[in-house]
């Protein structure tokens, strides 16, 4: 498994728009959705690293296809 270092929060919602993603939703997190998945990003500067993990893989890509991304 790749290893994911701890990223922004709004390189993470750019790279989940290029994967189709869409801001539905915005406050204290940041919920995205593509129609058929929900996803909920924090607001934290940086994202956890285990966190941004969980939340790729609710994304149903995988963490080398994330990289790719940004």
């Amino acid at each position: 498994m790749a290893k994911l270092s701890a990223i922004n929060h709004q390189r993470a919602v750019r790279a989940f728009e290029k994967t189709g993603f869409w801001i539905a939703r915005q406050g204290k997190h940041i919920t995205m959705t593509d129609g058929e998945r929900i996803i909920t990003l924090p607001r934290a500067n940086p994202i956890n690293a285990y966190t941004m993990g969980g939340i790729i893989k609710d994304a149903g890509i995988t963490i080398e296809e994330f990289k790719s991304l940004l």
